[in-house]
């Protein structure tokens, strides 16, 4: 991809990205704490995370189109390493949402928990899920904040006056 109207489709696609990293990291924490929500949302957690994960390939590929075709500095340059470690962590969002879909239709399966209120067996299993869910998606969504932060920097390191240029109304 390389245009969209006129525009990069990197500044269209990261869009996406920025929203649909922090929604996936936040579904999947309240999934894996919460089976009840997990059983709600059933097969929608795992397909958002693979929106998701597809979603960063066709960012960082119009992007690295973009960097081809603008001015390079060291906040350009700095910025594309950085979005190349996003796929990582979405990767392990979509696995963990996965895992977390599976074993709440399999949980769900094998019928009610215990009427005597002893711990299902599935009870570790499920805090380390909950566990990863909230390391991975905190990382995911810090590294978004970063990733576009640079990108901003890079974008708008002097492409403004911070004072107002006087040739406007805005008193």
């Amino acid at each position: 991809m390389s245009l969209v109207n006129g525009l990069p489709a990197h500044i269209l696609l990261v869009h996406v990205v920025v929203v649909l990293v922090p929604l996936t990291a936040l579904a999947l924490v309240v999934c894996a704490l919460r089976p009840g929500a997990a059983r709600r949302m059933g097969v929608v957690l795992p397909a958002l995370a693979l929106v998701t994960l597809v979603s960063v390939p066709l960012t960082t590929q119009a992007g690295e189109w973009l960097e081809r075709h603008v001015d390079g500095n060291a906040l350009v340059r700095r910025h594309a390493e950085l979005g190349d470690g996003l796929l990582p962590w979405v990767g392990g969002l979509f696995v963990l949402a996965a895992a977390v879909w599976w074993a709440t239709g399999r949980a769900a399966a094998s019928g009610p928990a215990a009427s005597d209120g002893a711990r299902r067996p599935g009870a570790p299993l499920r805090v380390a899920a909950a566990v990863l869910s909230l390391v991975v998606a905190a990382g995911a969504v810090v590294d978004v904040y970063r990733i576009g932060d640079s990108g901003a920097k890079a974008a708008w390191h002097d492409g403004f006056s911070k004072t107002a240029s006087g040739g406007g109304d805005d008193d």
